[in-house]
């Protein structure tokens, strides 16, 4: 008897399954409104769904996060993905461009259906402009129709499921003015939550939160530290307080 092949490809199992992400609330520095956001689309629906009903409205069924790379988009997604004790699949968008046709179509329709079988999951595709780009009339040879028919499946992923079911998508790029109208429309992406550079507050609580597990002397002064730090990401942060470690 020659068994079956799985129903869902190992390449999409390997793809980042984390039962529960360790990132808390407290670990997201200088994104307070963001989150707050954030946390009304995804958290409320998932842990709370019966206000949802009363109200008689569907929950939002994606988000996208845009901004400036190392502001914090993934940490946040994560970190809802904790707080509701959802599993959190994340993809990047340049691993379903792949080299055979319909092979990123297959991929994104085994990702749903394994979100499917989850308690509650939250589908993150970060750098999402390698798929989600406009589509344009010029014929520009196969891999862009590929890319085109990956799109087109996320899209129809998106209309298939419940919105008050068990899984939430966030997307998030640093250029949402490159995304296609068809991805964008509410319904599919319901609100777009963006996150900025943090501000001198933002900034200073970034610092606590990397230097809390460093050995530091006392009498730091971070909000100092953060001044002299403008127009700084949290990434770039972060690598101060490493540098000043090594």
């Amino acid at each position: 008897q020659i068994p079956l092949p799985p129903k869902i490809d190992p390449t999409v199992s390997l793809m980042t399954v984390e039962d529960k992400p360790d990132v808390t609330y407290d670990e997201v520095g200088g994104a307070k409104d963001a989150l707050e956001k954030l946390r009304e689309v995804v958290e409320l629906p998932l842990l709370h769904p019966e206000r949802f009903v009363n109200l008689g409205i569907d929950p939002p069924k994606g988000v996208l996060l845009y901004g400036p790379p190392g502001t914090g988009k993934t940490l946040s997604a994560r970190a809802v993905a904790n707080r509701t004790d959802a599993c959190f699949i994340r993809v990047i968008g340049s691993e379903l461009v792949q080299k055979y046709v319909g092979e990123g179509a297959r991929m994104v329709r085994e990702l749903f259906t394994m979100a499917r079988s989850k308690k509650a999951c939250i589908v993150f595709f970060d750098e999402v402009d390698a798929i989600g780009g406009a589509r344009s009339s010029s014929e520009e040879g196969g891999t862009d129709n590929e890319v085109q028919r990956t799109m087109l499946q996320i899209v129809t992923e998106l209309d298939g499921f419940d919105p008050r079911g068990n899984i939430k998508v966030l997307m998030a790029t640093n250029r949402p003015d490159t995304l296609d109208p068809a991805l964008m429309r509410p319904g599919r992406l319901d609100r777009k939550v963006e996150f900025n550079l943090p501000e001198l507050e933002g900034r200073t609580q970034i610092l606590k939160i990397h230097a809390k597990s460093m050995n530091c002397d006392r009498n730091i002064r971070f909000e100092l530290i953060a001044r002299l730090c403008p127009n700084t990401t949290g990434a770039e942060l972060r690598s101060v307080c490493t540098e000043a470690g090594m």
